[in-house]
C-alpha cells in the first residue's frame, strides 16, 4: 500500500538521470537523506517497487526524485525512463537511516549522491554550507547529477573523481585511502558515504584506517 501520485514534470539531468517531480499528499512528512519504495501504477508494474531517495526538501508543496535510467536492465528505472507527466507513481512511507548529523565531508559514488541532494539544498537554505566538502566519484564528466548545482553552493568544496577519464581540474582514479588521506585531511568530522556496496565498505575501511571514529560514518547499512 502507498499513495498514488501523478508527475507534474520531467527533467534531464544528464544522458541517463532524470529529475521527477510529482504530487506531495496532505501531511506528508521525510527528513532529508530519506527514501521511500517507489512503483509505478501501470500495470505488471505495481509490485515491482525500488526504493529511491527524495531530491526535494520537506517543506516544498511537491515531491521529487532523481534516478538513474538503466535501460539495459529492462526494470523498473527503465519503465520509468520511458514515463511522462500524468503518469503515476506508488510510494510509499519514507525510511533510511542517512541523515545529517553534523559537519563533514559527503563521499558519493554515481547515483549513490541522491541522499545528499536534499541533505546540501538543507544547508544551503539554512546558509550552513561552509566547512562541508562533497567528493563525488563518476566514470565520465557526462556522468555528473547536478554538477552545476553542486559547484554553484556557496561554501561547499567540491571534488570530482573520475575513474575512466584522465582531465585537468578531475582527480583521476578510484576514491582509496591514499586519495582519501590526502583529500581530507582531518578525520575528526563527520563523514557520510554512499555509492555501490563495494564502495561503501572501501571507503569505511579506509577512513576507520585513517583514524575516523565508526561512529561518525553515515551510510545506509
Amino acid at each position: 500500500m502507498g499513495h498514488t501520485l501523478a508527475v507534474t514534470k520531467i527533467e534531464e539531468v544528464t544522458h541517463n538521470v532524470r529529475q521527477l517531480t510529482f504530487e506531495k499528499p496532505e501531511g506528508f512528512a521525510f527528513t532529508p537523506g530519506q527514501a521511500a519504495e517507489v512503483a509505478i501504477d501501470k500495470d505488471g508494474w505495481r509490485d515491482a517497487d525500488n526504493p529511491f531517495t527524495f531530491t526535494a526538501l520537506p517543506e516544498w508543496d511537491e515531491l521529487q526524485f532523481t534516478i538513474k535510467i538503466y535501460p539495459e536492465h529492462n526494470g523498473l528505472t527503465e519503465q520509468i525512463g520511458k514515463m511522462s507527466v500524468g503518469d503515476r507513481f506508488i510510494v510509499g512511507d519514507p525510511w533510511g537511516t542517512i541523515e545529517y548529523k553534523g559537519r563533514g565531508t559527503f563521499i558519493a559514488g554515481g547515483a549513490g549522491v541522491t541522499p545528499f541532494i536534499a541533505i546540501l539544498r538543507m544547508l544551503r537554505e539554512r546558509g550552513e554550507l561552509s566547512g562541508h566538502r562533497l567528493i563525488f566519484a563518476n566514470k565520465t564528466e557526462a556522468d555528473i547529477i547536478l554538477r552545476d548545482e553542486f559547484e554553484a553552493m556557496p561554501g561547499l568544496e567540491v571534488i570530482h573523481v573520475l575513474s575512466d577519464e584522465d582531465k585537468d581540474g578531475f582527480e583521476h582514479g578510484l576514491v582509496d585511502k591514499a586519495m582519501l588521506e590526502r583529500l581530507i585531511g582531518n578525520t575528526s568530522q563527520h563523514f557520510y558515504v554512499c555509492g555501490p556496496d563495494p564502495m561503501i565498505e572501501s571507503v569505511n575501511g579506509a577512513l576507520e584506517q585513517l583514524g575516523a571514529d565508526p561512529d561518525a560514518l553515515v551510510f545506509e547499512e
